[in-house]
């Protein structure tokens, strides 16, 4: 076994004065683990051997690594490699990784087919019935036609061109025909030319007679086939060099088209970083000098805090005395007041300027007129009277809170507005005038501007709530999130027994 052969190996090699490790070895994933005595002489490939045999699983199939303790190792040990190579010592204590990777195949069961087999089957009528097939043994083992055999397993794959009878193809013995022999007509012609030409070399038993030859010289030299084949590679390197030069330069046009592109590109993302860089710090800048939201104020009180406590830190650190550190506390604190009472003032403002811009979105919502799209893609805008009604209150609304008007601009739009609401008798209606008789009465006395500031903030109030109230404007249903039935408005019940007070009267 390994530890009887480990145990042997360590004394042998106390003997010729070694030593011996304490290797704690842990099988991964299942963490089973077991502590052996080894000598320092022995491999890692030896060490493997044995704990293969003794774990009794297939070689090569055991892997080491991950070596910690005395000597950290993170990768598979080598085999080549003793204890002592990696610089142990003897008594030392190390642990190693094992980690096992092979596949065990299964046995099958062996599959006996019966002798008979029970068939349920249905005929035309419908019925079903029973039908027995009798299956019939091959005497001797199935032939090998060809396919492949796996050597290791013993499985053997067929071709399924050697199982299956090849499909039978019908030879209809179709009647083809050349092209020509259906288009062409062949005849033969004989003909004779009307100058004939030979040429005789002179031999034995022939005179030919040469008084009337002539000797002819080319009028220019020869030009071989050498010369031409030089003449064309020439010219072939000229058009080769034209060529080239026009490539190049429109690679180089290119180059330079693309070179400007990219400057031009980055010129303009350099713009739009600094644009977006100038519109951030002006949104900052905005955002503390006239701040609107929530996130707004607490950006503020944020750099008020970190601004107290860095002014706190530097009167402690400052090593004045007694007197002088209340003092510069007492001055902190006053200075901390009057910015919390700027933040607070901006606060009311932002609340004013944040109530009028709903009140508007409101008012534009009801006045918009209705939009529905067709089948061609175009839109259809139709006014009807409910949206025009919600326009004439919304400018009613915007010109009385109109700021520095004469008296009789003032006195118009009070007038406008007090014809509207009296076409509706109730508490609401009968209020809002009795308001614009008294600021009518007050105009005409010439009082100043500042005495009215309570009296036209009532009055704008009072008439938001008759533009609200779906009675008196049918387009503010939408803008409903309570149902009317829910809530119990008693000014808007109608009085009618009830005369309404005419303007100017007392």
């Amino acid at each position: 076994g390994v530890v009887e052969s480990v145990t042997l190996g360590t004394e042998q090699s106390m003997e010729l004065g070694g030593g011996s490790v304490a290797v704690d070895f842990v099988i991964l994933p299942e963490g089973f683990g077991q502590r052996k005595h080894i000598d320092i002489s022995r491999t890692i490939g030896q060490i493997r051997t044995d704990l293969e045999k003794e774990l009794e699983i297939p070689e090569s199939s055991l892997f080491m690594m991950n070596m910690s303790g005395a000597v950290e190792f993170a990768e598979v040990l080598p085999d080549d490699k003793g204890l002592r190579d990696f610089g142990i010592k003897g008594g030392d204590q190390v642990g190693i990784e094992l980690r096992i990777n092979y596949y065990q195949e299964q046995p099958a069961e062996d599959y006996v087919m019966p002798d008979a087999l029970e068939l349920r089957v249905t005929d035309q009528q419908g019925r079903e019935k029973v039908v027995t097939v009798h299956v019939q043994r091959p005497v001797a083992e199935k032939t090998y036609l060809g396919g492949f055999r796996n050597k290791l397993y013993g499985t053997t794959f067929h071709h399924a061109s050697t199982q299956t009878a090849p499909v039978q193809k019908n030879d209809l013995d179709v009647i083809r025909f050349h092209r020509e022999v259906q288009t062409y007509e062949y005849r033969t012609r004989s003909t004779q030319c009307t100058r004939e030409n030979g040429t005789q070399m002179p031999k034995v038993g022939l005179f030919i007679d040469s008084t009337r030859d002539v000797e002819m010289a080319p009028r220019r030299p020869y030009f071989s086939s050498a010369d031409q084949a030089a003449l064309r590679l020439e010219k072939c390197v000229i058009i080769q060099c034209h060529a080239r030069g026009m490539v190049a330069r429109r690679r180089a046009r290119q180059l330079c088209k693309e070179r400007a592109h990219r400057w031009e590109l980055e010129a303009s993302e350099e713009q739009r970083r600094w644009f977006e860089a100038d519109l951030r710090h002006k949104r900052e800048v905005e955002r503390r000098m006239h701040p609107k939201t929530f996130e707004d104020f607490n950006v503020l009180y944020k750099e008020l805090e970190a601004w107290r406590f860095n002014e706190a830190n530097r009167i402690a650190k400052s090593g004045f005395d007694e007197a002088a550190r209340r003092a510069a506390q007492r001055e902190l604190l006053h200075k901390e007041t009057k910015l919390l009472q700027t933040i607070d003032k901006l606060k009311i403002k932002a609340h004013a300027q944040n109530r009028d811009s709903k009140i508007k979105r409101k008012l534009e919502s009801m006045s918009h007129p209705k939009v529905w799209a067709q089948a061609d893609g175009e839109t259809t805008t139709v006014h009807t009277p409910f949206t025009t009604r919600a326009k004439e209150l919304m400018d009613l609304y915007s010109g009385l809170r109109l700021p520095l008007l004469t008296v009789d601009e003032r006195l118009d739009v009070l007038l406008h507005v007090k014809w509207t609401v009296k076409e509706f008798d109730c508490n609401l209606t009968r209020e809002v005038v009795d308001l614009i008789d008294r600021e009518a009465d007050m105009l005409n006395r010439g009082r100043p501007e500042k005495s009215f500031a309570g009296l036209r903030r009532r009055l704008a109030n009072l008439f938001l709530q008759f533009i609200e109230t779906p009675e008196f404007n049918p387009e503010a249903v939408r803008l409903q999130k309570v149902s009317r039935q829910l809530c119990d408005q008693s000014g808007t019940h109608p009085l009618s027994t009830v005369p309404i007070r005419g303007l100017g009267q007392a």
